[in-house]
C-alpha cells in the first residue's frame, strides 16, 4: 500500500504557487488554438490528373493549420490524382465560379496545369480575383496560366525554367526572374515543388498582411 503524506504549510504554498501557474496555463492553451486566418477562405485549382502532389499538399496544410478554409476546384469532378500518387476530392468545378468569392487563388503545377494553360473559366477565375485585389498564387508550370490571363503584365515572375514557359512568360509581357519564388504586391509566384513551403508561407504573409489592412481602415 501506498501511503500519502500531507504537509499543510507546503500545499498551502502549492496552492499559491498554482494561483499563478494556472493563468499562464490558460495563455499557453489559447495560443495553441488562435487561428489567425479563420476568417479566410483559399480556392485551389488542380488538375483532374497529373497535378504535383507536394505543391498542392504542403501550402494546403499550412493554411489549414491557421484555420484557413480550403476549397478545391477542378476542370472535373470526382477524385483528382497526384502524379505521386496523392487523391484529393474536387469540390467544385472551375466553370461552375463565375464570381470570385474567396480570399485566396492558388494554382497548383504539375504536367496536369497545362491543361489550364489556355483555359478560358480558369483565366475568368484570375480576372475576377485580381479584379477584387485578392492573393493570388501559382506555382511550378502554373504561373503561366496567370501570364496568360494577363495578371502578370508588367509584373516579375517565376516559372518552372523550361524553354517553352520562359518563351510565353516574355510573350506576354512579363518579366522572368531566375528566383525559387517572387512576390509582386498581392501575387506570388514559385518554380516547383522545392519551394512548396515557402510558396504556402508567403500567401499566409499575404493573407494577414490583408486583415491587417482591414484592421487599420476599420479604426
Amino acid at each position: 500500500m501506498i501511503h500519502f503524506f500531507l504537509d499543510k504549510q507546503n500545499f498551502n504554498i502549492n496552492l499559491y504557487q498554482m494561483g499563478y501557474i494556472f493563468p499562464l496555463i490558460l495563455v499557453f492553451l489559447s495560443l495553441k488554438t488562435i487561428k489567425p486566418l479563420a476568417n479566410k477562405s483559399v480556392l485551389f485549382v488542380i488538375a483532374r490528373k497529373e497535378f504535383r502532389d507536394e505543391e498542392y499538399q504542403i501550402p494546403k496544410n499550412i493554411l489549414k493549420r491557421l484555420g484557413a478554409k480550403v476549397i478545391v476546384a477542378s476542370s472535373d469532378t470526382g477524385v483528382a490524382k497526384g502524379m505521386r500518387g496523392l487523391t484529393v476530392n474536387i469540390d467544385t468545378l472551375i466553370s461552375q465560379i463565375e464570381t470570385f468569392e474567396f480570399d485566396g487563388l492558388v494554382f497548383v503545377g504539375g504536367m496536369g496545369a497545362r491543361k489550364y494553360w489556355d483555359n478560358e473559366a480558369a483565366h475568368n477565375i484570375i480576372k475576377s480575383a485580381a479584379k477584387g485585389n485578392k492573393v493570388i498564387g501559382a506555382i511550378s508550370t502554373a504561373p503561366v496560366i496567370l501570364a496568360k490571363a494577363g495578371a502578370l503584365r508588367w509584373r516579375a515572375a517565376t516559372v518552372w525554367p523550361s524553354p517553352k514557359t520562359k518563351h510565353i512568360l516574355k510573350q506576354e509581357k512579363v518579366e522572368y526572374v531566375q528566383r525559387p519564388l517572387v512576390t509582386s504586391d498581392n501575387i506570388v509566384t514559385a518554380n516547383g515543388p522545392i519551394t512548396a513551403k515557402q510558396f504556402g508561407e508567403e500567401i499566409v504573409r499575404l493573407l494577414l498582411k490583408e486583415n491587417e489592412d482591414s484592421n487599420a481602415k476599420s479604426k
